[in-house]
């Protein structure tokens, strides 16, 4: 029920270019995150909901506590120029993927998983991979 919730969504994003869905169920920020697909060159938009981290925005790979990371994460790292996209506002950004060793990791999962109502805590505890943050920041 939940992945068709966020399948509509996303959709309904992506079709109104931004005019409807940027907040999401329980009025979470959500983002379209636009990469390029790392094997095909496509572009690719995932809806994914965000923290603000001043003029940067942080979104969790979590993939719901999958194993496997989503395929968004192997994109950005393997072209980390992308866009993101906030209501109707685009901006080009550079993402950078960092791990539970970096300092800035644990100030930006304890204020994403609140944000998220601690569902990204339960999401690790369904995984052995240690989920990583990235970080888009705006280009130029």
């Amino acid at each position: 029920m939940i992945s068709t919730v966020l399948r509509v969504h996303e959709a309904v994003y992506k079709t109104t270019g931004g005019l409807i869905g940027h907040r999401m169920l329980f009025g979470m920020p959500t983002l379209l995150l636009h990469s390029t697909g790392r094997r095909s060159g496509a572009e690719r938009v995932n809806a994914l909901t965000y923290l603000q981290d001043g003029e940067r925005w942080v979104v969790v790979a979590s993939k719901g506590g999958s194993d496997a990371a989503p395929a968004w994460l192997h994109n950005v790292r393997a072209k980390p120029e992308v866009e993101v996209q906030i209501a109707r506002k685009r901006t080009p950004a550079i993402a950078r993927e960092i791990k539970d060793d970096d300092p800035e990791y644990a100030r930006l999962w304890a204020g994403a998983n609140k944000l998220n109502g601690g569902r990204y805590d339960a999401y690790q505890a369904k995984t052995k991979r240690r989920i990583p943050l990235i970080i888009l920041t705006p280009a130029g």
